[in-house]
């Protein structure tokens, strides 16, 4: 039932202003916990609440009301020097504010908000009077999720038959049983997140000629998952005004063009107006490629909004564990497209668990390494060239690469034999399997063998990777590497049988030419070496279950995570800054999307990780 019919819009103005508001109150809580007299932050975090209980009281949610007033009546005694402010009243007060951003939640759904618990304002009368009150659990701050989505992925492989049938409506190459498939070190089967920018005739219609194959439905997953995103986002003026004036220009060029046109059309092809007609096409080049940017710049967003929540979840987890935690932020100013900032907020809330949990050690265990009692946890962003990189580091105990090994072959994860032949980089690396976890004991907390891995499955849906630093007694340090957006996808263009594929640039490491002589065959499988080093020879056509008629004549060193291989194809095209059109009700496994190639082809992106662990898995 709606409780809240015809105020939608101004319920939205509320929701989106307190939620900023609280997530500031949140902020000003912990620095106010370093400094319990700051009469300046009791004052900004009482002002909050009062501004909140206006908003709320406007819209009649009385019981958030009335939280928030017994709230402001609390900090009102602690500027006022009526009350001292100790850890147990502190927790009341973040189980306060917790229990505000719950009742936002309601709100969002357009239900007046339930009661607060009964402990919780027995609490807050108490302190009003001057009582001790007992130690309150605050509500917890939004935490991940133990597993992953689901992923929309129609049937078991690659539907390269249909898929080829729905795109250019003749028949494809004959498919053929595949061989033993080129050996390949593990890759992780994750979907590239495709983002679609700007609607294109021609892909649209590509979207529902595939929607009309027999079988193929929208997966209500991905839809429900989408349905629970916010979809706003918060633009300056400044950027939106670069835009518009943009615009502008790129109608004025318009203008230019549609006259020369005219005169081509009646005979005139003199120098002149072949001269004018070529700086008006290069005039309307730069002014896209400057508007594209521009239009990039207002996806942007400050990944301090995102970070800021993250002191209150590693006070509260600490609290928990009888540790004393700090964490500190930096590179708060640093952007990142919209998109990406949801999506990261799962692994970096397992990130922050990990580190205070098992990175930071016991107080007494701090004590006897000479440490000081309070342990730091950093997070912090910073770009560099093309990627942002995020990192997470903690001054714990850190991980020690044969207690690692031995873990992973007590639970199973991996053989004596395969461990005895890892370094110490890839034996750190074993924690992002599925099932590890170096808790003997199952807690609340940890110890279930989840998280690690979904970090790993997370991150690389962004297409993104994850590194591990680590030095015995010293700390850990996992650190983040996303490109700057998803919109526009770096890709080298290959040719197979006259159908063009897009592979990442971001997985390409050289081109290189083959001939025949250049395979070896080792073990029955097909090998080059590229200057001393064996690397196996995978054809894109056995990759996507294509018979291959021709030699290759080009391969590319491609690296995907710590594998690298040769990706055999019958030649290449170059390389191109491409939009994303996914395919939402059609997307056979090894598919990332699909683009248009400037001379107006459709082209498959292919998720390279997702089909190699597709043949590893047939193998």
């Amino acid at each position: 039932m709606n409780d809240f019919a015809g105020m939608e819009e101004l319920m939205q103005d509320f929701l989106t202003e307190s939620s900023d508001l609280l997530s500031d109150v949140d902020s000003k809580l912990m620095d106010l916990e370093k400094t319990p007299q700051d009469r300046a932050l009791l004052n900004v975090i009482f002002r909050g609440f009062h501004t909140i209980k206006g908003g709320a009281g406007f819209l009649n949610a009385t019981e958030l009301v009335t939280l928030c007033h017994l709230t402001e009546n609390l900090f009102d005694k602690l500027r006022n020097g009526e009350l001292e402010l100790d850890a147990d009243l502190m927790d009341v007060i973040f189980a306060a504010t917790g229990e505000v951003r719950q009742m936002f939640g309601y709100l969002a759904q357009n239900r007046q908000p339930e009661a607060a618990p009964a402990h919780l304002i027995a609490s807050l009368h108490a302190a009003l009077e001057g009582k001790p009150v007992a130690a309150a659990t605050p509500v917890p701050a939004p935490q991940a999720a133990a597993s992953v989505a689901p992923q929309a992925v129609a049937g078991s492989g690659p539907d390269w038959n249909v898929l080829y049938h729905a795109l250019v409506g003749g028949e494809p190459p004959q498919a053929v049983p595949a061989s033993d498939p080129v050996p390949v070190a593990p890759a992780v089967s994750a979907p590239v997140q495709a983002v679609a920018v700007a609607p294109d005739p021609a892909l649209s219609a590509l979207g529902r000629r595939a929607a009309d194959i027999p079988g193929n439905k929208a997966p209500a997953v991905r839809r429900e998952a989408d349905a629970g995103k916010d979809n706003t986002i918060r633009v300056d003026t400044d950027r939106l005004d670069q835009v518009l004036n943009l615009s502008g220009e790129i109608g004025l060029t318009k203008n230019r063009l549609t006259h020369l046109r005219s005169d081509v059309l009646q005979g005139r092809t003199d120098a002149a107006v072949l001269r004018a007609l070529d700086e008006s096409v290069s005039q309307l080049d730069m002014l896209v490629v400057n508007l594209q940017n521009a239009v990039m710049k207002t996806r942007m967003q400050p990944i301090g909004r995102l970070f800021n929540k993250y002191p209150r979840l590693a006070r509260d987890l600490a609290r928990q564990l009888g540790k004393d935690v700090e964490l500190v932020l930096f590179g708060e100013e640093t952007e990142i497209d919209k998109t990406m900032i949801e999506d990261l907020n799962d692994p970096l809330v397992h990130l922050i668990r990990n580190a205070v949990d098992h990175g930071v050690e016991e107080p007494d265990q701090r004590a006897a390494a000479g440490k000081p009692a309070k342990s730091l946890v950093r997070l912090g962003a910073r770009q560099e060239g093309d990627h942002i990189l995020i990192s997470i580091a903690d001054d714990g105990k850190g991980m020690r690469p044969e207690v690692i090994r031995n873990k992973a072959i007590e639970k199973g994860l991996i053989g004596a034999d395969s461990a005895s032949s890892l370094t110490d980089e890839q034996s750190l690396e074993l924690v992002f399997l599925p099932g590890f976890s170096t808790k003997d004991q199952i807690s609340s907390v940890s110890g279930r063998g989840v998280g690690m891995d979904v970090v790993k499955t997370n991150i690389q849906k962004l297409n993104g990777t994850i590194n591990i630093v680590s030095e015995p007694g010293k700390g850990s340090e996992f650190t983040i590497a996303l490109p700057l957006t998803l919109a526009i996808l770096p890709v080298l263009l290959l040719r197979l049988n006259n159908q063009s594929f897009a592979v990442p640039l971001s997985l390409v490491r050289e081109i290189l030419s083959i001939s025949p002589s250049d395979l070896q065959q080792v073990s029955g499988k097909a090998t080059m070496v590229v200057r001393g080093e064996v690397l196996p020879v995978l054809p894109l056509a056995h990759l996507i279950g294509w018979s291959q008629n021709v030699e290759p004549e080009v391969g590319v060193l491609m690296q995907v995570g710590s594998s690298s291989f040769i990706l055999s194809a019958d030649g290449f095209a170059g390389h191109d800054d491409v939009v994303i059109k996914s395919l939402d009700t059609f997307r056979p496994k090894g598919v990332a999307g699909v683009t248009m190639s400037s001379e107006g082809d459709i082209v498959l992106i292919l998720d390279i990780k997702e089909l190699l662990g597709d043949v590893r898995g047939h193998g």
